[in-house]
């Protein structure tokens, strides 16, 4: 029950084949507020606690840019990125000096704090970075595994005035394909769908807030995500059903596409070229230590030409992941182009790692059981299909929309495979990859940039 996307979908262009660039919290946010992949921006895994990855201090981030053109910038919710010299704002009201729980789950809190960052001197740039629909079993169990309970007036949940909680039964929910159909996923979904519906009525009050203020008919309304759910095949993969995400553009000064979709390829990288666009904001030329004697090149695009006219030629994205806790090192690399999808697990013979989160949650809790029983999973995959992958995975999603049938070789998709892994293979050139040359070459930058063999059998 989402009344309030709904509504704003009509006022906005919808992106039916939006995807993210990794998936994972940190890289992923950093990608979005940066415009630069997280292998080429420097933040490899999650920012908190022990993981401590940084943005390279020389990274020209959005809401950087956005300062120096004398922009108002504010965030509310999950900033989850760092280092605060590359990631400023004139406003913040995040988990470095609040509760997130407060900030970012807190509709009412949310609301307040949206008319507390207004200027009317200045033009802005708010980012809410809403913590539903993330879990919380294993930071915060009390509260239920997606914190579905925080703020429901029961005893010792608090209550947040501005939510009336939707509850729903195992049997309402609707089961993605690549989730196991179990008594124990339909529950995991069905708490999860509560924190939907308090994250639809944020985004209404934060959207009645602009109204208003009057900022309705003059404001870029973006909505997207970060990452896929935390389900099995998703978030940390690169599968579809990992990196693929909503995204509505809703601008007052485009209202042709008003209702329509698009099924150009889009990426969260769009979305910083998007907003400079808006503002007329020019990207200014620098280097990274990834790549120093280059420039850096945003490989994204703004959205804006797409809300007068369907895209002809956007059938292409990447995705790029590395990290996502410091102990879950598994990098992988992806080109989506048209029907086919690409991907390239890169450390393939090592087992595919799980986070903390998804490994508490009861949907996985209850696939370890069923493995280790000898019962039936009602997965499409065995536990150990998803543990241990192969280097190259080819799927034509079209007419394997789950990516089961691995096609990378069949001889006669040998010619798509090897145009794809071009394809890939100058992107990952083009935003300065470490792990270009890998696994089985290194790459060696003395004189110049090349990959030289290792001759280690891979």
């Amino acid at each position: 029950h989402t009344p309030n996307l709904r509504s704003l979908a009509k006022r906005s262009l919808i992106f039916n084949n939006a995807f993210t660039s990794v998936s994972s919290c940190s890289p992923s946010r950093s990608s979005i507020l940066s415009g630069l992949p997280q292998h080429q921006n420097g933040m490899y895994g999650l920012h908190q606690g022990a993981h401590h990855f940084n943005s390279f201090d020389e990274v020209q981030s959005l809401p950087l840019l956005l300062s120096k053109a004398n922009i108002h910038t504010g965030i509310i919710g999950k900033k989850h990125i760092g280092p605060g010299s590359v990631y400023p704002f004139d406003f913040a009201y995040t988990e470095e000096n609040n509760s997130v729980l407060q900030v970012g789950r807190n509709i009412t809190r949310i609301k307040l704090l949206v008319r507390n960052v207004q200027d009317p001197n200045r033009p802005f740039f708010l980012y809410v970075a809403f913590h539903d629909t993330h879990r919380c079993g294993h930071s915060q169990p009390q509260y239920g595994p997606f914190c579905e309970k925080f703020g429901n007036g029961e005893k010792g949940m608090g209550r947040i005035p501005d939510w009336t909680p939707q509850y729903y039964t195992p049997d309402q929910v609707k089961v993605p394909p690549f989730i196991p159909d179990t008594p124990a996923a339909r529950a995991d979904l069905a708490a999860q769908y509560t924190t939907v519906s308090r994250l639809d009525q944020g985004i209404g009050l934060v959207l009645q807030e602009l109204r208003e203020a009057g900022y309705d008919n003059d404001t870029l309304v973006i909505y997207s995500s970060d990452n896929g759910i935390p389900f099995p095949n998703g978030r940390t993969n690169l599968y579809w059903s990992g990196t693929a995400e909503p995204m509505l553009v809703s601008s007052p000064e485009h209202r042709e596409r008003w209702g329509q979709t698009s099924t150009a390829y889009v990426s969260l990288l769009d979305i910083t070229p998007t907003v400079l666009d808006w503002f007329s904001i020019p990207y200014p030329s620098y280097s990274l230590p990834s790549s120093p004697s280059a420039p850096v090149q945003l490989t994204g695009h703004s959205l804006l030409p797409a809300l007068v006219t369907e895209p002809t030629t956007w059938d292409t994205v990447f995705a790029s992941q590395s990290l996502h806790e410091v102990t879950m090192f598994y990098p992988m690399r992806s080109v989506h182009q048209g029907a086919y999808h690409l991907l390239h697990n890169l450390h393939y013979r090592m087992p595919f790692p799980i986070d903390q989160d998804f490994y508490v949650s009861p949907t996985f809790q209850d696939i370890l059981n069923r493995t280790q029983a000898g019962v039936s999973t009602h997965w499409f995959k065995t536990l150990q299909q998803y543990y241990y992958r192969e280097r190259w995975e080819l799927y034509h999603t079209r007419s394997d929309p789950l990516e089961i049938r691995n096609l990378a070789s069949d001889a006669t998709y040998r010619p798509v495979l090897d145009s794809l892994r071009q394809r890939l293979l100058k992107w990952q050139w083009a935003t300065g990859d470490p792990w270009v040359c890998g696994p089985d070459h290194v790459l060696e930058e003395k004189l110049e940039p090349r990959c030289r063999p290792l001759h280690n059998g891979l």
